[in-house]
């Protein structure tokens, strides 16, 4: 059995929007400790959705961040020499910390210039429901109701 539980983090809001969210949003974007440069990339970004949506660009991220957050996914299970994918739920931090990184990783592999560019395009995407991000969850839970079938062997 394990000691005991490690002390949660509580994460300092951002200078902008007050938001504990945004500011893990940009320690995950970030690159070699730049953090300066993850904020003004996020901050650049919010600035250009504001221009092509004229919505609050915090209340665009957000609603991109719902569509991108996964509610079950599949984790492999040996039983008996067969390797079954058993859907489970996912906790809420793990769910926001999964949406966080497949909207920066999804905003990465776009097409455009500079990251802000990419960003803001994947995340206006992302509020309308569509993109690659929405896709992957999409995916993901299609995998997970495919698997409904093995949900008994729950660990």
């Amino acid at each position: 059995m394990r000691k005991r539980k490690p002390k949660k983090r509580f994460i300092q809001p951002d200078p902008r929007f007050n938001d504990p969210m945004v500011t893990q949003f940009v320690n995950n974007m970030m690159w070699e400790g730049k953090k300066s440069v993850s904020y003004a990339i996020f901050y650049d970004a919010m600035d250009r959705i504001a221009e092509k949506t004229s919505d609050n660009p915090h209340d665009v991220w957000k609603k991109a961040l719902e569509n991108t957050m996964p509610a079950v996914e599949v984790r492999s299970k040996r039983i008996g020499g067969a390797t079954f994918q058993i859907p489970t739920e996912i906790r809420p931090a793990r769910r926001l910390s999964i949406g966080i990184k497949w909207l920066i990783r999804f905003s990465r592999a776009r097409s455009g210039k500079g990251m802000a560019d990419k960003l803001a395009a994947e995340l206006i995407a992302a509020s309308k429901g569509e993109g690659a991000s929405v896709k992957r969850r999409e995916d993901t839970h299609r995998m997970a109701e495919a698997n409904r079938a093995f949900a008994h062997f729950k660990a």
